[in-house]
């Protein structure tokens, strides 16, 4: 009797199986049809960068008799080329790459293979380091596989998900695992990424790049190996964040800082309280909205305490401009904030920041009317009564060198280190008074 139930059920499953034309051991899952569909699009990148090999005594150069010395007895100085690895993903007919921006980042050459094995040069297009994308074209006019970029919106934390890409060189290696969690900020060296997917899917270094997949074989994320603290954590850049900055890079070849026109505030304990925020939110406090700005325009005002920003928790003044980071000109952004206790939301339109505005930022900010110097950096004009620059000592006549790391080179180099003072609470400025440079603290509140 059994025998004839096991033969019974037995042909049942074979006759099934011969049915549907599947392979009988159920081989082909979800994961090899997505790797069969997506994996074409996956590239291995490979940079190089021109390094100046440095000899022990070229603190000497520039000395007549030393460079007298170096030319008879040594061979010319020659650059070393240095490597790294990464991955990518072909999302359009016209071969674009999207990539992560520290993957190509200060490259002298950028090389591209594919899994078919055929070997391109490529040309960066745009980067954008705040947000850690960058998009490269193909120089060929071969017909390559893409994919589409999908959307993130509508992700579902378990769900599963596919990462392709080249771990420490190994190309198209293929790892499983779920969303873990949305909307997560993460620090790396100097700077924040707000708003990453979270996924138990192995990414490592050379990882870089590379697609996040989900089962239905939709690009919805961009692997970063950005993050070393733990094992078995990796990060994905949201599609549809990477989406508007691709378009973005590929009209202007940059991402354009845009502005909302708000001033902001730590929430304190006693604000927090007196303000009738409900215990457990966060946010910053509006401590001014700027005359005709997107958000005065929008109906935020002077008091109110902005707890959400494009979806995203904030914290803190600083993390509403690092969560402003990632919106583009033009974009809609929803805006949620309490106001009298209770809770409100309001859609504003970013704008590119105005050129005027950076020269009131500088003053508002540090304290200072700069200039651009004769030789470079940037004279200080006036220095405000009561600012924390003058509280330092700051003089009309020094010479601004350098802010927060950045060398002022030009005016995109103060425009950036400008913009990125806004929700911080000091700057470490390099300061050059007569024959003597200093680094400085400036408060900024």
């Amino acid at each position: 009797m059994r025998t004839s139930v096991f033969a019974a059920a037995l042909g049942i499953v074979l006759l099934g199986t011969a049915a549907r034309g599947d392979d009988p051991f159920l081989r082909r899952t979800v994961t090899v049809q997505v790797v069969e569909k997506a994996g074409p699009a996956v590239v291995n990148i490979t940079t190089e960068q021109v390094v100046e090999r440095r000899s022990p005594f070229s603190g000497f150069r520039n000395d007549p008799f030393f460079d007298r010395f170096f030319h008879d007895f040594f061979e010319p100085q020659l650059p070393e080329t240095a490597q790294s690895l990464g991955s990518g993903v072909i999302i359009d007919a016209e071969r674009h790459v999207l990539t992560n921006e520290h993957v190509v980042s200060r490259a002298s050459r950028i090389r591209v293979s594919t899994i078919a094995g055929r070997e391109y040069d490529a040309e960066l297009v745009g980067a954008d380091p705040n947000n850690d994308i960058a998009v490269l074209v193909l120089q060929t006019d071969d017909e390559l596989p893409w994919i589409a970029p999908g959307t993130s919106k509508d992700l579902m934390p378990g769900e599963p998900v596919i990462a392709i890409g080249n771990p420490f060189g190994l190309s198209h290696t293929v790892t499983t695992g779920v969303l873990s969690a949305v909307d997560r900020s993460i620090r790396s060296q100097d700077r924040v990424f707000h708003g990453f997917l979270q996924t138990d899917a192995s990414i490592n270094p050379g990882n870089s790049g590379g697609p996040l997949l989900n089962a239905e074989g939709s690009l919805v994320g961009i692997n970063s190996a950005v993050y070393n603290g733990g094992q078995g954590i990796g990060f994905a850049i949201p599609i549809d964040v990477a989406s508007r900055i691709v378009d973005e890079l590929i009209a202007h070849g940059e991402l354009a800082p845009v502005w909302v026109g708000l001033s902001l505030q730590e929430l304190s304990g006693e604000l927090h309280e007196s303000l009738g925020v409900p215990r457990g939110a966060t946010g910053a406090l509006v401590n001014g909205v700027r005359k005709g700005s997107p958000a005065a325009r929008a109906g935020v005002h002077r008091g109110d305490v902005v707890s959400h920003l494009s979806g995203q928790r904030v914290e803190s003044p600083r993390g509403f401009f690092e969560i402003l980071r990632s919106v583009t000109p033009g974009q809609e952004v929803d805006v949620q904030l309490f106001r009298d206790g209770s809770a409100q939301k309001l859609s504003l339109h970013a704008e590119p920041v105005p050129d005027s505005l950076v020269a009131e930022l500088t003053e508002e900010t540090l304290g200072m009317r700069l200039e651009a110097g004769e030789r470079g950096g940037y004279v200080v004009r006036t220095v405000r009564r009561g600012s924390g620059a003058e509280r330092i000592g700051v003089q009309a006549g020094d010479l601004v060198l350098g802010i927060n790391g950045r060398a002022l080179d030009g005016e995109d180099a103060l425009r950036a280190s400008v913009l990125d003072l806004r929700g911080r609470d000091r700057a470490l400025v390099v300061v050059q008074r007569g024959g003597g440079r200093y680094h400085v603290t400036i408060p900024l509140v």
